[in-house]
């Protein structure tokens, strides 16, 4: 169910923010000149005005998304920060009392949203800030799809160690021999909860097609399955993604 932000303040929040946020701050000045009202008007045909839980309102959790751009952040880091960084409970406009969306709600808004729509609102806000003279270097018009794709860094590592993973123990039960030195090359349990750069999406996805190149074939039909699958991965293809080696189907 849609459901609009209420601006209502109060005596406690607008104390607490006058006493610690420095209004020389670029986030404060893009409050206070840039508009993001439009996102309401624009997403209320996504949402029932009646029936349903109620959402977050919408212009919180894209100004939450603008602040995972801007900063480089994760969904999973956005929303912590949001839950004790003062300047950033500001800027999203959170009541000092106010539950934070927490990283899946970021995640259903997104896919929400769709691609399309995202770059369009994104861009919108850009130029909004070049009008004002804000933020010249730092933001540009950019494609949605590199955004989210960028947004998901973390899971993509996270999804090639695991397939790795995946397929080491499937060829520990056909075949012990050779396997210890494979698991030491391709094996890692670490797993990325906050994002990682390109420079280690590109280690990670290197690794993979090496690891491909040196079992492929050699193997039965299950394994040749998951490797097809980890290949899927490694092109960063849209169609038939997969997103869990534990359920193929997902």
């Amino acid at each position: 169910m849609f459901t609009k932000r209420d601006d209502q303040g109060n005596f406690f929040d607008e104390y607490v923010y006058e006493k610690l946020i420095p209004r020389d701050h670029i986030l404060v000045k893009i409050k206070e000149r840039v508009d993001f009202s439009f996102v309401e008007e624009e997403t209320e045909d996504l949402y029932s005005p009646d029936f349903g839980r109620p959402c977050y309102p919408v212009e919180r959790m894209f100004r939450m998304l603008f602040l995972e751009y801007y900063y480089n952040l994760s969904d999973v880091e956005v929303a912590k920060q949001c839950q004790y960084n003062v300047l950033y409970r500001y800027f999203v406009g959170l009541k000092v009392e106010d539950n934070t969306p927490d990283d899946t709600s970021l995640v259903v808004f997104r896919r929400r949203l769709g691609e399309e729509r995202f770059e369009r609102f994104f861009n919108r806000i850009v130029e909004e800030c070049k009008k004002r003279g804000l933020l010249k270097e730092k933001l540009k018009i950019v494609d949605a799809f590199k955004i989210i794709a960028d947004i998901a860094i973390p899971n993509t590592v996270n999804l090639l160690r695991g397939g790795r993973r995946v397929i080491l123990r499937q060829i520990l039960n056909e075949d012990r021999s050779g396997v210890k030195k494979l698991i030491k090359k391709y094996s890692s349990r670490k797993k990325v909860y906050t994002k990682p750069g390109e420079e280690e999406l590109a280690r990670e996805i290197n690794l993979s097609k090496e690891f491909i190149r040196e079992i492929e074939g050699k193997y039965g039909r299950e394994v040749e399955e998951n490797i097809e699958a980890l290949r899927n991965v490694v092109s960063g293809e849209k169609k038939d993604r997969i997103v869990s080696f534990s359920d193929l189907d997902a």
